[in-house]
């Protein structure tokens, strides 16, 4: 992974000087709330229903099992003893008192982790593939393009005060695991006929109150033209970006008022001056950035060994059998597995770890995976070094430690927002409908027969747990001061997307677990052999839903 040279150091070190007198100001009344505002931003610190929120980078999802030591303590010692992992692969603690944000960012910094740029209208964090670098779909490793992204955009002068916040998110593999046509830049790492590396880029996607699905700008890019084609979509949008509404400001307004070919041509126009400046990439700066995404010392591994072992833990033990099928991915290395870590259990919030958890995995993270970890897009963890023959051991010692959830890629594998429990921008509280939703189902032998479905939770429409792009969607929604519920199907992240189609009028709370019942016994009963749901409801249309569940 990418490690901090003195320069990097130097930067953070500085900021945390400079946060600190900042709000040493603030609390000294020498700045107004409006004037702290964007300072506390651009640190990750948002001001929520019930507490300050600090919200953590982890770029690209790769983090070390130091830095998850140095997030436990901090949970422990600054907050309520629980992290919070988001769909931004970053991290979130709900509780710390305002006068310890400092102390906070200090002590990431001796970790080489950061708060900047993860809030305020900037370059958010860079998002890519949980299975990166091992995918055995992947023809191109995302990590070194995601590094040199994040260089080019942290501290970016121009892009400090943008009209609205912005995404970007890199792909590599065939399947689509960073829903790259649901962002604002979407990068699809590409080879050309005479085998170049180069970008097909999109552009002009995203959720929230508008929700588009993004438009190619560019079947393919040369490889030393990223960071100069991407300032230039990001100088027309800065320039050209509605800053009157924000909620008329994120770039997909802009490219669908315009059109992606006059947008496109305005691209160009940027492009030209910038194609072939200081931004350019050589093949040297590349080389050096892939230098530090390496493939580990893995060690020579028979494969078929590896499968007869597993075999005989599988057949021995059936809940290890369920959890194999569910939360183990194919590895581009031979006797070796990518393992995904399901933080999702009743009674805990979707994306929630306990701070013993996490000392604990980082200590299963050395053992068994180099001493990394991932964080996905589902907010999920992963290990995704696995020697085959060690699953067995992994999969008990994380049971003993309440993180064997075998439900990775299954209904109760949700993506849900922190919802009214602590957003103020929230209309509903998207928490305890997860937990009711986890209870009705929580036969794993029926989830593992429905197969994988995606159920996507927010709590309004900024549409932070990504409901529109749920094969399931569920949004919480206002009537006259009470808390309902919106459900839509046929939403998808993959390649080229789809965005849900609402099912009818709002439930309470209570009724959700039942209505979800509902749209399953039509699946169950109208799918064909080997489909999944998305497949079915494409089949069927969504007529057959709507009437079993509104009669």
């Amino acid at each position: 992974m990418y490690v901090y040279n003195n320069y990097d150091q130097q930067i953070v070190d500085e900021r945390v000087v400079q946060y600190r007198d900042q709000l040493n100001r603030y609390m000294d009344g020498k700045l107004s709330d409006s004037e702290f505002l964007p300072l506390r931003l651009q640190n990750g610190l948002y001001i929520q229903r019930l507490a300050p929120m600090l919200r953590v980078a982890i770029p690209y999802g790769l983090f070390s099992s130091e830095q998850l030591r140095t997030l436990a303590r901090i949970s422990r010692d600054y907050d309520k003893g629980y992290a919070h992992f988001s769909t931004r692969q970053n991290v979130q603690f709900n509780w710390p008192a305002l006068e310890d944000t400092p102390d906070i960012l200090a002590e990431l910094a001796k970790v080489q982790m950061h708060a900047i740029q993860t809030s305020g209208n900037c370059i958010r964090n860079t998002t890519t593939d949980q299975f990166a670098g091992v995918a055995a779909d992947e023809y191109i490793d995302p990590r070194p393009y995601c590094e040199l992204i994040r260089q080019w955009s942290t501290f970016h002068p121009e892009f400090a005060f943008l009209p609205r916040k912005f995404k970007i998110a890199v792909c590599g593999s065939e399947k689509d695991r960073a829903a790259t046509y649901m962002h604002d830049i979407g990068v699809e790492i590409v080879k050309n006929a005479n085998d170049e590396i180069g970008y097909k880029v999109i552009v002009g996607g995203g959720l929230g109150r508008t929700p588009v699905i993004g438009s190619v700008i560019t079947e393919f890019l040369p490889e030393e033209d990223l960071l100069t084609y991407l300032d230039a979509i990001l100088r027309v949008y800065n320039q050209l970006g509605r800053r009157d509404n924000k909620y008329k400001a994120r770039i997909k307004i802009l490219v669908r008022s315009m059109g992606i070919e006059a947008f496109r041509e305005q691209v160009d126009v940027h492009f030209a001056d910038l194609k072939g400046t200081e931004a350019t990439l050589t093949t040297s700066e590349i080389e050096r950035v892939k230098s530090c995404f390496t493939m580990p010392d893995y060690p020579s591994l028979d494969d078929n060994d590896a499968e007869l072992a597993l075999k005989a833990n599988v057949a021995q033990d059936a809940a290890f059998a369920r959890w194999v099928k569910t939360n183990t991915q194919p590895h581009k290395v031979a006797g070796f597995a990518a393992v995904t870590i399901s933080l999702k259990k009743q009674g805990t919030a979707p994306g929630d770890i306990y701070d013993d958890q996490m000392d604990a995995l980082a200590d299963l993270a050395d053992q068994y995976s180099f001493g990394e970890i991932r964080a996905s897009h589902q907010q999920n963890l992963i290990l995704a070094d696995v020697k085959k023959v060690e699953l067995y051991a992994l999969y008990q010692a994380l049971k003993s430690i309440g993180l064997d959830s075998a439900n990775a890629g299954t209904l109760t594998d949700m993506i849900c927002c922190p919802g009214g429990d602590f957003c103020a921008l929230a209309n509903a509280k998207s928490i305890p409908v997860a937990d009711a939703i986890m209870e009705k189902f929580d036969d794993l032998d029926y989830l593992h027969d429905l197969g994988e479905i995606e159920l996507n939770i927010s709590g309004c429409m900024n549409a932070c747990g990504h409901h529109h792009i749920g094969n399931i969607g569920i949004l919480g929604v206002d009537k006259k001061g009470k808390e309902f519920f919106q459900v839509s199907l046929g939403g998808s992240q993959e390649k080229a997307g789809s965005l849900a189609k609402i099912l009818g009028p709002a439930f309470a709370a209570d009724e959700i677990p039942d209505v979800i019942e509902k749209i399953l016994n039509v699946f169950v009963a109208k799918r064909q052999e080997g489909e999944k749901f998305l497949e079915t409801y494409r089949r069927v249309g969504i007529d057959p839903f709507k009437e079993a569940v509104y009669g």
